[in-house]
């Protein structure tokens, strides 16, 4: 492609070393359609005849088709999918082909194609993200009266419903989604007219482009269009954040799992065994996912990195966004998906839940509660509580079987209402603050979800 200035053949060692066909020619379908919008736009301006355009139009759409079965020889020699398609088309088509990167640059085309195949993956991925809260949501609807200790530190702390800790994760996920549909805004500008770095001087019309592509805007600034990758910067974070949120749910599954818990029995089609000990039912899933997040996290330490100290405009520093954000869109698509498959399948054991929730100090906060709202200043009921527990501790009484005179010497406020307080069904009840876990508040939490996630519109 530069055989006019250059005397010497590349080096076969630097075009291995150059080469990106190995991994952009996932990009050959979006190549090709900016490809068609910009034959389109030659032919507006008069560079391309109606005929000529039809014939690149035909040999791009046979040379997808070549693709889409298989039967396209990429090669290394040619570095990239725009030489590669471009490589063919001129050899089919003849001169007409040569025609078709008149005032075009790889720059820009490179610009567009990542930016044709973000807006499609985003769109999958948003969809991907909806299909696990709507597994979330299921297991929700199937166990509404499981009731499961709340931690902190990884102690017990209060008693909450288990739906209302995996709604916790559809308003993660939620936030993901939001996160994904504003960089899709970012995404969604067009840069091809861009050029090089200084566009050209043949008169194009952008706006033609603009609008066969479905862009709604389109770059002001030819330098920043061909050197911007803060789209997939933004995206790889939003990646790593929505890894972030699956490994949190994967550290909850797989304690839940455990023996120790028994809160969860996840399916045979979810787990795998051990080579070595049969008796073994392992939460690979939830494993493999927590351990991916550092891959995500990587991959956007990585492009972060790369940007950091170009200059302006395009470098070849630039075609090392491409791997990483391929393999965070891969790792994080299929991992929504199968932590979509397995929740769907999961089932809660509630007699294990319901026995750990019968833990009487669960309800320590309750009974401060109780204090407080019969005058005493939290500061000292806090106190007072703490000693109860001491003693049910030293004693070995549960809080549920200490006698109404024993109270009374931590607290002469102590009555006989405050048994009421030490059940958890009405500890739940009381709980109806917006935001908390009572189960009139759980119930609408779950219908609010289930109608705003059957109303969403694809985009």
């Amino acid at each position: 492609m530069w055989k006019g200035r250059f005397q010497v053949e590349t080096s076969n060692l630097v075009q291995a070393y150059g080469e990106s066909i190995s991994f952009d020619w996932r990009l050959y379908p979006y190549d090709i359609q900016g490809s068609i919008a910009h034959s389109q736009v030659l032919r507006a301006a008069g560079i391309l005849t109606d005929d000529e355009q039809q014939q690149i139009a035909d040999g791009l759409t046979q040379i997808k088709a070549d693709i889409d079965a298989g039967d396209f020889e990429f090669k290394t020699s040619l570095e990239d999918i725009h030489m590669n398609i471009e490589s063919v088309l001129t050899e089919r088509i003849g001169d007409v082909g040569a025609k078709l990167h008149t005032a075009r640059s790889r720059n820009d085309q490179v610009a567009l194609d990542v930016r044709l195949y973000c807006r499609d993956e985003v769109q999958q991925i948003h969809g991907l993200l909806t299909k696990l809260q709507q597994a979330l949501l299921q297991l929700a609807q199937n166990h509404p009266e499981a009731v499961v200790p709340g931690y902190t530190h990884l102690q017990r702390g209060q008693p909450v419903l288990f739906a209302h800790h995996l709604l916790a994760y559809l308003e993660m996920l939620e936030r993901d989604k939001g996160r994904l549909a504003d960089a899709y805004q970012r995404i969604n500008v067009m840069p091809l007219g861009s050029g090089a770095l200084a566009g050209s001087t043949i008169p194009l019309d952008r706006q033609v482009a603009a609008d066969i592509l479905g862009f709604p805007a389109i770059t002001q600034n030819s330098m920043d269009a061909v050197s911007d990758r803060d789209f997939i910067a933004e995206l790889l974070f939003d990646f790593a954040l929505v890894g972030t949120h699956l490994s949190r749910l994967s550290e909850d599954v797989i304690l839940w799992a455990s023996a120790e818990f028994g809160f969860i029995e996840l399916s045979d089609a979810h787990t795998t065994g051990s080579s070595l000990m049969p008796q073994k039912k392992n939460p690979d899933v939830a494993e493999i996912t927590r351990g991916k997040t550092g891959r995500l996290t990587g991959n956007l330490m990585s492009i972060l990195t790369t940007l950091k100290g170009l200059p302006m405009t395009y470098n070849r520093d630039l075609q090392e966004d491409k791997e990483p954000l391929f393999d965070s869109i891969d790792t994080i698509k299929i991992a929504v998906d199968v932590f979509a498959e397995m929740m769907a399948e999961a089932k809660i054991c509630e007699a294990v839940t319901a026995e750990a929730t019968a833990d009487p100090f669960l309800l320590a906060t309750d009974i401060a509660d109780y204090l407080v709202l019969k005058g005493v200043p939290f500061r000292h009921a806090h106190e007072i509580v703490g000693q109860l527990t001491a003693h049910s501790l030293s004693e070995q009484v549960p809080f549920q079987e200490i006698p109404l005179a024993t109270y009374q010497t931590f607290s002469d406020v102590f009555a006989d209402d405050v048994y009421d307080v030490l059940e958890v069904k009405k500890a739940l009840d009381a709980r109806v603050a917006v935001g908390a876990p009572s189960p009139a508040n759980v119930a609408g939490q779950v219908s609010g979800w289930q109608d705003r996630l059957a109303s969403e519109v694809a985009w």
